[in-house]
């Protein structure tokens, strides 16, 4: 009995390890939507892998990419935006109000990366957030 305890202990200690080197990202209405994990990749709350994060060199924050190739967006300062220029999902912390986070489901097997699609020009950023939700701007990526 001691045992299963323990091995239940460790098993809640290393989830919540796990856990915290991920980044949660809200929709526009403080919802979460999805996370980034500590390798970059982008996965939806259901587990589902649909972008990952490539660094964008002489500028600041990150290019975000779907797995088919796609080039979906900007991740900077907290916030994926759009090739418009509009909020898709932000961090805690730049999303005004945020509900609690619901339980994770498990992540599922990563397809192998399309060939990176050129990024268009960065637009100027606006304060408004995208139409389209932050689970369905990431889907576009699958």
């Amino acid at each position: 009995m001691l045992k299963s305890k323990t091995l239940g202990v460790l098993f809640l200690l290393a989830v919540t390890a796990i856990a915290a080197d991920e980044t949660a990202l809200f929709d526009s209405h403080g919802r979460a939507a999805a996370y980034i994990a500590e390798d970059s990749t982008i996965y939806l709350w259901s587990g589902k892998p649909v972008a990952y994060l490539y660094p964008d060199t002489g500028q600041d924050g990150f290019h975000v990419y779907g797995f088919n190739g796609r080039h979906l967006g900007w991740f900077v300062r907290g916030i994926i935006r759009n090739h418009g220029g509009a909020g898709a999902c932000g961090v805690q912390g730049v999303v005004r109000t945020t509900q609690i986070e619901p339980i994770k489901s498990i992540k599922q097997i990563k397809p192998i990366k399309g060939i990176r699609a050129i990024p268009p020009i960065r637009p100027i950023f606006s304060l408004g957030w995208s139409q389209l939700s932050c689970t369905n701007f990431l889907s576009e990526g699958r």
